[in-house]
């Protein structure tokens, strides 16, 4: 784990060293980050970031209730300028509507009252200028068919939003994200108002769709448990600095009470890791004040709104703070 953090000194982290005969080259970066800080007014959302997420990589991204996740997400679109450093998606500048970023926003509350189709809806995300319904030419209808059957989902490309449970609402969902080649989905608080049943058939389906595509994923969340059996690193976001590493590395008292800015113990219970200030379960807690700060449409992609245990050998064994 190397710690990056300016105000505290860098640190080398055992990892495993590469083998003698590997002869393959290391993944190029989907997203990079390079001396990134990011405000809001007058406040600090990340300070200094340095770390690159891996074609094919899950990230699970947390942090303590306002740490930053939606608008490092949006900083990533190009809708939250940096004011300092620079973030790259697949070598390029950040840029809005780019097509090879795949987004799901936070605000998605309006959707169990809409009438109009499943099909109809996925297909409103290929363009994100134009209000009402959708004119999809043969090429759209195409690619709405092949995502709506990746995700799933066919049998509900006739039905409307309003008869559909929550999950599968969300199969709608990431079918929008998924429309065109995004070689990186950005998911923002996707098991919000889900029952863990739901919950856990949204994860299972996000990553067996990463790891068929090969796409990276970062994936935002309150709760870390949920994520567990799917991560390939996590990156917890707090007091302006984000640790990314491996849940061994990251998930310790020792970088959580800095995050947090406070005394942190975690605790392993059959499988479950619990993230406590004194008696208090404070994902739980966050999570129970949370607000809905989630910007912009339901579409999938990135084009402009203008609102606001299975692991790679390649994604173990560093954490950076930034």
């Amino acid at each position: 784990m190397t710690e990056a953090s300016p105000s505290h000194r860098a640190t080398e982290v055992r990892t495993a060293p590469a083998a003698a005969h590997d002869t393959h080259r290391a993944p190029q970066p989907v997203l990079t980050l390079a001396g990134v800080t990011l405000t809001l007014g007058d406040r600090t959302i990340l300070r200094d970031a340095n770390f690159a997420v891996n074609q094919g990589e899950f990230i699970g991204v947390l942090g303590p209730n306002g740490a930053g996740k939606t608008t490092l997400m949006r900083a990533i679109l190009g809708l939250v300028p940096a004011a300092h450093g620079a973030i790259r998606v697949l070598g390029e500048p950040v840029a809005r509507g780019n097509a090879k970023i795949g987004y799901m926003p936070q605000t998605r509350t309006a959707l169990a009252s809409r009438r109009v189709r499943g099909r109809d809806f996925v297909a409103m995300a290929a363009d994100g200028h134009r209000w009402g319904l959708p004119r999809a030419d043969a090429a759209t209808r195409a690619d709405v068919a092949r995502v709506l059957d990746l995700v799933g989902a066919s049998k509900l490309a006739d039905r409307p939003l309003s008869e559909l449970s929550g999950g599968e609402r969300q199969r709608l969902l990431l079918a929008q994200c998924l429309l065109g080649d995004p070689k990186l989905l950005l998911l923002d608080e996707p098991l919000i108002s889900l029952d863990p049943h739901h919950q856990r058939g949204v994860v299972e389906l996000v990553r067996r769709v990463q790891r068929e595509l090969g796409i990276a994923v970062l994936f935002s969340a309150h709760e870390l448990n949920p994520l567990l059996n799917s991560l390939d690193r996590v990156l917890y976001l707090g007091n302006g600095v984000a640790a990314l590493g491996s849940v061994d590395e990251v998930i310790t008292a020792p970088v959580l009470s800095r995050l947090y800015g406070s005394p942190i113990e975690v605790m392993r219970m059959k499988g479950r890791i619990f993230v406590m200030s004194g008696d208090v379960e404070v994902e739980k807690h966050d999570h129970e004040h949370e607000h809905d700060h989630g910007h912009g449409h339901a579409h999938g992609h990135s084009h402009d709104h203008g609102h606001d245990n299975d692991s790679n050998d390649n994604t173990h064994g560093h954490t950076h703070d930034a």
